[in-house]
């Protein structure tokens, strides 16, 4: 594939307890290397997740992403033709990922980095391997999912995958990880907190639901996702859970622990 999904990043207060969380309830590797402002990197074997300190005014949450190109100028020349308007800004050079980074037409922002960039370094350098849990999918929720599908589409080269009738979103693949490029409606949060277009769900493939959920439960007493002791709330909880199982992946719905949604799958 001209291009891959490798990277991945959430911001967090609490990046050492979220590691642990990956680490000990999914078998993500935690890497041993001390970064600097205190980042915590974990990976699957194929994508690294960083998971970075939240600077003041920083929201929090799965942030962005990364993709892995052969060739940056290639992905430079399909901009600048179809989407002139699109910036692209060099990185400091002690990301461990992010080389460069720029946008889509609705304004999210991903990373991009190519094998002899110098900046790759981490779980980034390691050789791909296949481990028995991994994340399979990630949801971006768009106001304009046909025009978001296409920029994925055409100049990353994914390849777009069948869908069920009547599905709204597209589901484009790099042959390991899919993007679910989902609508974003303002009516789907009726009764609810309404969230901006966004970044929605990390997708997690298990190799057994029954394994997974005892792994989970065994650590559950240390990985509790923030509650909001308010009753009232719990109607608005429960649409926003609704939403998230409408992805047509997932068969069993959590949160980290800081609240990341994450929609789980067997293999």
């Amino acid at each position: 594939m001209f291009a891959q999904m490798r990277h991945m990043a959430i911001v967090t207060s609490n990046a050492n307890n979220e590691g642990d969380f990956y680490r000990d309830v999914f078998g993500m590797r935690r890497s041993e290397m001390k970064r600097v402002g205190g980042a915590v990197v974990v990976g699957d074997g194929y994508v690294g997740l960083n998971l970075n300190p939240r600077a003041p005014g920083r929201q929090a949450g799965f942030d962005h992403f990364g993709f892995e190109v052969q060739d940056v100028e290639v992905v430079f020349a399909r901009l600048k033709e179809k989407y002139p308007k699109i910036q692209v800004l060099n990185r400091p050079s002690n990301r461990p990922f992010a080389g460069i980074s720029t946008h889509d037409p609705a304004g999210n922002v991903f990373d991009l980095s190519q094998l002899n960039m110098e900046n790759r370094r981490d779980i980034y350098t390691d050789k791909v391997e296949d481990r028995k849990r991994r994340i399979g999918h990630f949801g971006l929720r768009c106001v304009e999912p046909d025009q978001c599908g296409e920029f994925y589409r055409d100049v990353f080269e994914l390849t777009e995958l069948e869908k069920p009738a009547g599905d709204p979103n597209h589901y484009l693949s790099d042959g390991k990880v899919t993007l679910a490029v989902m609508p974003w409606k303002i009516s789907d949060f009726s009764g609810s907190g309404i969230e901006r277009p966004a970044l929605d769900h990390i997708g997690f493939k298990v190799e057994s639901m029954t394994a997974f959920k005892a792994d989970l439960e065994k650590h559950s007493h240390l990985f509790e996702a923030t509650k909001e002791d308010r009753p009232e709330k719990s109607p608005e909880r429960e649409v926003r859970q609704n939403l998230l199982r409408s992805c047509c992946f997932g068969q069993f719905q959590l949160a980290d622990p800081d609240g990341v949604l994450i929609d789980v799958s067997e293999n």
